[in-house]
C-alpha cells in the first residue's frame, strides 16, 4: 500500500509518518483494499488540521479533524475512518427484516 502524506506550513519528521502508518495499520482489521490513502496534515494559527481520503471498494472515506496536538489529530482522523468503515462494512447487515409485516400475517393464515 502506499501511502501518500501531505503537509502544508509545516514539515513530516520521521515520527509523524512513523505514527501516521501505525495509525493508518489498525483500518487493515477491517479486511479491506485501501486504495490510495491520502492523509493531508495541516498547521492553522492555533491548531492543527488533518484530512484524509481513502478509496476502498465499498466507496470512498472522508474525514477531517482538527485539535491542539499534532498527534491528538491524528489519532481523531483514525478513529472517524475507523467509523465511516464499520459502517460501511456493516451496511448490509443493518438493513430491516427482508419480509414485511403484510407478509408474515398472510404467512400466519396459510398456517392455520
Amino acid at each position: 500500500m502506499v501511502l501518500n502524506i501531505t503537509s502544508k506550513q509545516m514539515d513530516i519528521t520521521p515520527a509523524i509518518r512513523q505514527h501516521v502508518e501505525e495509525r493508518l495499520a489498525k483500518l487493515e482489521k477491517w479486511q479491506t483494499h485501501l486504495i490510495n490513502p491520502h492523509i493531508v496534515l495541516s498547521k492553522e494559527p492555533k491548531e492543527y488540521v488533518a484530512d484524509a481520503t481513502i478509496n476502498t471498494p465499498n466507496g470512498p472515506l472522508i474525514a477531517s479533524a482538527k485539535h491542539d496536538d499534532m498527534y491528538a489529530a491524528i489519532n481523531e482522523l483514525i478513529n472517524k475512518l475507523e467509523r465511516q468503515l464499520n459502517k460501511v462494512q456493516h451496511k448490509g447487515e443493518a438493513k430491516r427484516a427482508q419480509a414485511s409485516v403484510k407478509d408474515i400475517s398472510v404467512i400466519d393464515q396459510e398456517l392455520d
